[in-house]
């Protein structure tokens, strides 16, 4: 009778494979955040474009160019801002990234060791079966006499 193979260390494999999906979840949602960075900066960039477009219509008075001067000032200073943001979740994003490939591997190799020692088992089970059959082929064997 062929005993079914029972890998030792399933409970740590699921927990491999638990770890590899919560670091692609975590991906995913760096993905995400860096994204919805870049579309907002995107949107201030336009904007400061369409602001410096308006450049003429400022010239009319003196508190039309002190406005159109400090909402230029204040788009920069944030579009500025959002581009550090951006490099902050770049970074994240790549940490994400190095964090799943590494879970991926982990658990990669353990699903190899648990193959392995699979076909190791199979090839041992076959072996004993037979050297079985070998044996019990022997003992009902009946020798003619000469």
């Amino acid at each position: 009778m062929v005993k079914p193979f029972a890998f030792k260390l399933d409970k740590v494999l699921d927990y491999r494979e638990q770890l590899e999906e919560q670091a692609k979840a975590a991906l995913l949602k760096a993905k995400a955040d860096r994204d919805a960075q870049a579309a907002r900066m995107a949107e201030m960039e336009t904007s400061l474009v369409a602001h410096m477009a308006k450049e003429k219509d400022s010239r009319r008075t003196s508190n039309d160019m002190w406005l159109w001067r400090q909402y230029k000032e204040a788009l920069e200073q944030d579009i500025s801002i959002a581009r550090l943001e951006l490099n902050s979740l770049e970074l994240n994003l790549q940490r994400c990234r190095a964090q799943a490939v590494e879970r991926s591997k982990d658990k990669k190799l353990l699903e190899k060791l648990k193959s392995t020692q699979a076909k190791k088992h199979h090839e041992e089970e076959s072996a004993r079966e037979e050297k079985e059959n070998d044996e019990m082929a022997t003992i009902r064997y009946e020798s003619k006499d000469f």
